[in-house]
């Protein structure tokens, strides 16, 4: 299996992603638009897989790559590939297909629970999950309205829409399953400034004070991948 993934800045990498990928025998290409990478081809990737990062979708001129960004994803989705956006990723895709991205109401920083819908924990990809699950944010917009064809799967307190599945084969994460101990350690360190104090704001001290849930988010999004894999192989003729 060929997976490219599209990353925004250095420190947002595939994480937990890249040891399963590794795990798997997949092959790994990227876009670092940080670096000014180069878009592949379509045809050259099964899954695409969208990352992170500080920057809003909106921000165009601020990063005029977004726009080309946003076409890719675009044809991507289109040519029926896998496609997981992550945070800024997820966001990017539900502009992409037609939905809306506003600032959420409240930021939402730290380890902090979601809510599985009844259906979620009916779907085949899903269903491991109990009710509520903690799990990683560090989010400030969110897709506050989405297009026919796309279904939330998982909410919060602070924001109604933290996962959506759209046509079975895109699925945008609110949250990050995928981050490990480094990754943490260099968010705290380049954005100490945004933990200010609020309702779903944590300190830094509490975000690390919990190795176990990074252990459990990497695990969850290896069940994922594994079962999303194994549902890819088995439609295959």
């Amino acid at each position: 299996m060929r997976i490219h993934y599209l990353q925004h800045v250095a420190m947002e990498d595939p994480g937990s992603i890249l040891a399963w990928a590794s795990e798997q025998g997949c092959s790994l290409t990227y876009t670092l638009f940080h670096e000014s990478g180069a878009l592949p081809a379509v045809d050259s990737f099964d899954w695409l897989l969208i990352l992170g990062g500080p920057m809003n979708i909106y921000e165009e001129e601020r990063f005029p790559w977004l726009a080309e960004e946003k076409l890719f994803i675009r044809s991507a989705i289109a040519a029926g590939k896998i496609v997981i956006g992550l945070c800024l990723g997820a966001q990017l895709i539900a502009d992409v297909i037609g939905g809306q991205v506003t600032a959420n109401r409240e930021p939402e920083i730290g380890w902090l629970p979601v809510r599985w819908s009844a259906k979620a924990r009916e779907h085949p990809l899903f269903s491991f999950f109990s009710e509520t699950s903690i799990v990683f944010e560090w989010h400030y917009d969110t897709f506050s309205s989405l297009p026919p064809g796309a279904e939330v799967l998982a909410g919060s307190d602070a924001c109604a829409h933290q996962l959506f599945i759209y046509n079975e084969r895109v699925f945008g994460f609110q949250f990050h399953l995928e981050t490990t101990r480094v990754m943490l350690e260099q968010l705290i360190a380049e954005y100490r400034s945004e933990l200010q104090p609020a309702a779903y704001v944590q300190s830094a001290g509490e975000m690390l004070a919990h190795p176990e849930y990074i252990v459990l988010s990497n695990t969850w999004m290896a069940e994922f991948l594994n079962r999303l894999s194994e549902q890819e192989r088995r439609s295959r003729p």
